[in-house]
């Protein structure tokens, strides 16, 4: 359900994956969606784009004005070994993402639950890794382990945001790094029903946020000079799912992510379903 696969498609195919699910967590659902749009361009090398949209319902506050568009990201995926039966060594491939500030961030006004994107250009960096092996019963496990790591740049942040800020807020805000493990198994039952599951881990830093923030005793507002640090956070995940294909070209995908409240974390769950067409 959520590691990426170390594949690439072969030059001409497309794949396209839609997403859709909602976050719950406590006082708040945020629903949206996520499509991977992939093409293979060349053999070993695959291209394309993941846009994003949402929706967040706020329990006590106002919920968003309508569906919005998240931020973009651009991918792209080079294989490096491919797995053969009978080996040990798994498919590999690393991967390129570039995430584009294109979601609404800041000067969000009394709706802060507009706030759909994080306002800084982040770049990911991921290493997926691929296994399959067959059972006495002549079932396929297939694993998947995948590590990324992210570094975002700087966001210029005004007025309301994503990141708490109050009306009067004028300054900067620098996303700490993240890494992201992720762990799956996924049993074929039969040629066309799949068990799946995953298990995740993150680490984010520290994100750094300074400026000013205007103060208005008596209307008469002055600036106070505002730095903030929100530490660094933690959480361990878990994602079982199940897939029916069709075809060998569609299928569907039906889930829930689980993320466990860790340090500096708000536990969630998230319901999800998806559709995988390979053409």
């Amino acid at each position: 359900m959520l590691a990426n696969s170390a594949e690439t498609l072969p030059p001409g195919h497309f794949l396209f994956e839609p997403y859709l699910y909602d976050i719950r967590a406590p006082g708040s659902d945020s629903f949206g969606s996520r499509t991977y749009i992939l093409y293979g361009l060349v053999d070993r090398f695959s291209i394309g784009m993941i846009p994003t949209f949402g929706y967040n319902r706020i329990s006590d506050g106002r919920s968003s004005s309508g569906i919005g568009f998240g931020d973009l990201t651009l991918q792209a995926q080079y294989r490096l070994t491919e797995f053969h039966q009978g080996g040990w060594i798994p498919t590999t491939a690393i991967q390129l993402q570039e995430t584009l500030p294109t979601g609404k961030y800041d000067q969000l006004g009394d709706r802060a639950a507009d706030g759909l994107g994080e306002g800084a250009y982040t770049t990911t960096l991921a290493i997926n890794s691929q296994m399959y092996f067959w059972l006495p019963n002549g079932r396929i496990l297939r694993t998947r382990f995948d590590v990324s790591e992210s570094v975002s740049g700087h966001a210029d942040v005004q007025g309301v945001s994503v990141y708490g800020t109050g009306a009067g807020f004028h300054g900067h805000v620098k996303p700490g790094n993240s890494f992201f493990a992720d762990a799956s198994l996924e049993y074929s039952v039969t040629e066309r029903w799949v068990l799946a599951v995953d298990f995740t881990y993150s680490h984010n830093r520290n994100t750094h946020m300074s400026g000013e923030e205007l103060i208005d005793p008596g209307n008469e507002p002055y600036p106070q000079n505002i730095t903030l640090n929100s530490g660094p956070s933690e959480a361990f995940g878990v994602a079982p799912a199940i897939e029916y294909n069709w075809t060998p070209n569609i299928g569907v995908l039906l889930g829930t992510r689980v993320i466990f409240g860790g340090h500096n974390t708000v536990g969630t769950v998230t319901p999800a379903i998806a559709i995988n067409y390979v053409y």
